[in-house]
């Protein structure tokens, strides 16, 4: 297992949907390449039958300044094919390590701390979630009721359309989509924004629109059929997330939340007691 490193894939695999062909042919082959090569923008405009203006706007389109940039960030954790270990457990392994290591590169610390501040500051938190994202806005909702937030995870569609009539200004309204094409759920988002809550998008999909739609977008990690459960568990990027958000928010006033979580953990512990 290796430890945390700068990557490009997760940008590149986040910002897939924002590209045309061409960026996708480029996209494709630095994502599934394995080998070591001349990168130069001369030979791999060659071996991709592109321009160099091209690779030039595919590294503008995902962040950076310019071709030689993203390079210097792709090649300095370039991993060789025959590194790689086989066997079952080791394929699994190196999946959920490759979506850590994923999910370290797309973290935006100063992001969680906003997310953090919206859940202390309103009154009431509503997740929504269908499937798989449903599992993961369950145990959301479980992990912060917790340590005292009046909050409630939604995973039925006629729920969702119910509890617009809920919504208010002091609500935060979270939807989950891995896919970022749950219409239930972001239609639902969309209606809380509508009535002046506080929305968050967690997705994988880095749509320009959603920056205008909602208050927060936050990305999470990918892996190609990873929603099929083929490997692993589909909702693991977002569990990674959902523990980054509560780890903020109880480092935020530990003491304060502490006491609040022996109570609520004394108050089952007591109704389970047995009476004599």
């Amino acid at each position: 297992m290796k430890e945390y490193e700068e990557s490009a894939i997760p940008v590149i695999e986040s910002n897939y949907d924002n590209f045309t062909n061409v960026e996708k042919t480029i996209a494709n082959f630095f994502i599934a390449n394995k080998e070591k090569m001349d990168f130069s923008s001369k030979s791999i405009s060659k071996y991709l039958f592109v321009s160099e203006a091209s690779l030039s706007r595919f590294a503008n389109k995902i962040g950076y300044k310019g071709y030689r940039e993203f390079i210097y960030h792709y090649q300095k954790t370039f991993v060789e094919g025959e590194d790689k270990v086989d066997g079952y457990m080791e394929e699994v392994l190196n999946t959920y390590q490759e979506l850590l290591n994923k999910s370290y590169n797309l973290i935006d610390n100063e992001q969680i701390k906003r997310v953090t501040k919206l859940l202390s500051a309103k009154k009431r938190i509503y997740v929504y979630g269908m499937g798989s994202s449903g599992l993961v806005a369950q145990e959301f909702g479980m992990r912060f009721m917790r340590r005292g937030l009046d909050v409630e995870s939604i995973t039925d569609t006629h729920m969702l359309a119910v509890n617009a009539a809920r919504i208010s200004s002091d609500c935060v309204v979270i939807g989950i989509s891995i896919s970022g094409a749950t219409k239930e759920v972001l239609s639902a988002l969309e209606k809380a924004k509508e009535k002046s809550a506080a929305t968050i998008l967690i997705t994988s999909k880095n749509n320009s629109k959603y920056y205008n739609l909602f208050d927060e977008l936050i990305l999470v990690s990918v892996k190609e059929n990873l929603e099929y459960g083929n490997i692993i568990s589909p909702q693991f990027p977002v569990l990674i997330l959902t523990d980054i958000i509560y780890a903020s928010y109880i480092r935020e006033d530990r003491i304060q939340r502490e006491a609040v979580y022996d109570s609520t953990l004394n108050a089952i512990l007591d109704r389970n007691m047995p009476s004599y």
